[in-house]
């Protein structure tokens, strides 16, 4: 992808291609090596197609159609430097109105891994020459922070600002002009990809490639059991929260001296019931109860003082104590089977929540219910597409077995690249949050490792998109916590980002993690970069304690 716009259009014309002296079909060095849209809102190809340039025909212009790359967060940014620094033509589509518009809407929680984990390699060596720097390596940042810090300054790069619309919801992907059923012909057809604009107004791209970086945030799993919503739950919208509101900023007024309820067994839960007692200390008549489904929430308290991560283990010590000292009302075994509101409209009083029980059926009334029960993924928009998902988690079927929660946890989920994550559909790729499927253990690492691979192999370079490799400690880094201060408990001014995992990692001085190598990339050197380790959606996410892993570890020290 060129980058000269100083370059004159009358240099780039006369190269007997349509589209009139001096605008060379709405782009500069037309068919040659260093062209550019004249109009950033559109592609190279777009603006040649829709003049009329006579050296785009059917073969050529697949090549040059952009990859499209769904999600401006931090994933589908990693995804367009990679682009960008390989000379691949792209385009960012995200549904906010800002990059990083879901993390906005969490940016009040502190994450648990220190910048110098939280950021890509790509991203870095796009962002340097014009003067940023990495934040304090050893600080945690909240998710406004990292947007503020890394994203913003992300999108507003020459080489990606240009590429990124906002304001663009995708709704559907496909191929042009066959539906799923047709084979005969399908891969010389390029991806569609159905956008809805802020106007309203729906247009169809074509695209060589598709990379879906859309997450999962806002798509809530269900508070009924079996994985369906509880009779009544539509009804009850008005009581339900998302899973991580802002209970000490603009959303106090809302649970200040009243009763709210908090289902779920992740950290989001956890940040919400730890926020609560802190305003029941200033709030009176602040009642909480949390509710499971389980018998045990060791898995959440995790290991303590013994967790490989100082502040995530201090997460589940001060959540134990808030419990124990009656706080905190933890009902367990409960199922919710059902929500009777008092009306249809806003919330004049308190819903009530039906569950069964080991003792039988028990109401529960509350002025709000967090619905913290984790994600899926949407996968509406993708019935045109052959996508091959793994019939329980809903992910790529190669990658299925390594994050299964069952068994794992995001400490202990094994290096996957592009082939983990190719579908029969030639070019489409989940990737990030959304390749996880409803699995809870992904970390935002493993998500920069798979677009590097993805995007590599999208440019050819096979070696680079095998070599995949991803050192990360048997604890992981799974969620955000709720603690005060922004460094983490005992980290040092002295340690650098040499100095490995530090104090996030574990409890002794760990080595420097491995390497990813960039085998023969033409990304600005090839030099090894270090594997970054972030935090992956704020919700449902898995908790390791390095010794029990996954769902398998509900039933471990049942008494918690």
């Amino acid at each position: 992808m060129g980058e000269n716009p100083q370059e004159p259009a009358e240099q780039a014309a006369g190269t007997g291609q349509s589209g009139g002296a001096g605008s060379c079909c709405g782009v500069s060095g037309c068919c040659g090596e260093i062209e550019q849209s004249l109009d950033p809102a559109v592609t190279v190809i777009e603006a040649k197609t829709s003049a009329g340039c006579g050296c785009v025909n059917e073969q050529d212009g697949a090549a040059e159609l952009p990859v499209v790359v769904i999600g401006a967060g931090p994933v589908g940014l990693a995804a367009a430097a990679h682009l960008a620094e390989r000379g691949q033509e792209f385009l960012v589509l995200e549904a906010g109105d800002a990059a990083g518009a879901a993390i906005s809407e969490w940016g009040h929680v502190r994450l648990f891994s220190p910048w110098r984990y939280d950021t890509d390699a790509a991203a870095r060596r796009l962002l340097e020459p014009a003067g940023w720097a990495l934040p304090d390596p050893d600080a945690l940042p909240t998710g406004a922070e990292l947007v503020r810090d890394y994203l913003a300054p992300l999108a507003r790069v020459p080489e990606l600002a240009r590429r990124i619309r906002t304001g663009t919801r995708v709704v559907a992907v496909a191929r042009r002009g066959v539906d799923v059923t047709r084979t005969v012909g399908r891969d010389q057809q390029p991806l569609l990809v159905r956008t809805v604009g802020p106007d309203g107004a729906v247009t169809d791209l074509t695209a060589r490639a598709v990379i879906d970086a859309s997450g999962t945030w806002g798509r809530s799993n269900p508070l009924g059991h079996s994985g369906l919503s509880a009779p009544g739950e539509d009804q009850a919208a008005a009581y339900l929260t998302g899973p991580l509101p802002d209970v000490l900023g603009r959303d106090r007024d809302r649970f200040a001296g009243k009763h709210t309820l908090v289902v779920g067994m992740g950290h989001s839960a956890a940040n919400t019931l730890l926020a609560l007692a802190k305003l029941a200390k200033t709030a009176p008549g602040t009642r909480i109860t949390w509710v499971v489904r389980s018998a045990s929430v060791a898995r959440l308290y995790g290991g303590g003082d013994a967790d490989g991560l100082p502040a995530r283990g201090a997460l589940g010590i001060r959540l134990r104590a808030a419990v124990e000292g009656g706080e905190i009302e933890l009902v367990r075994s409960f199922t919710i089977t059902g929500f009777t509101s008092p009306n249809a409209g806003p919330a004049t009083g308190p819903v009530n929540v039906v569950g069964v029980t080991p003792d039988g059926e028990r109401v529960i009334e509350a002025d709000a219910v967090v619905a913290a029960t984790g994600f899926r993924p949407d996968l509406d928009m993708l019935r045109e597409v052959r996508v091959e998902l793994d019939p329980a988690t809903e992910a790529p079927v190669r990658l299925a077995p390594m994050i299964d929660p069952n068994f794992h946890s995001c400490g202990t989920v094994p290096p996957h690249g592009e082939r983990d994550l190719a579908h029969p559909e030639t070019g489409f790729y989940l990737v990030g949050m959304k390749s996880y499927g409803r699995a809870p253990t992904f970390l935002m690492a493993t998500g920069y490792e798979q677009v590097r691979s993805v995007v590599a192999a999208l440019a050819g370079d096979r070696a680079a998109a095998d070599a995949v490799e991803l050192d990360l400690p048997e604890t992981g880094v799974c969620s955000t916590n709720l603690i005060a201060e922004d460094q983490l408990p005992g980290a040092s001014a002295g340690v650098s980002a040499g100095d490995g995992c530090g104090t996030s990692c574990g409890t002794e001085p760990a080595e420097t993690p491995a390497a990813v190598t960039s085998g023969g990339s033409c990304c600005g050197g090839s030099a090894p970069e270090p594997v970054t380790i972030g935090i992956g959606a704020p919700a449902g996410l898995g908790f390791a304690t390095g010794s029990v892993h996954g769902y398998s570890g509900d039933s471990e020290r049942g008494d918690n």
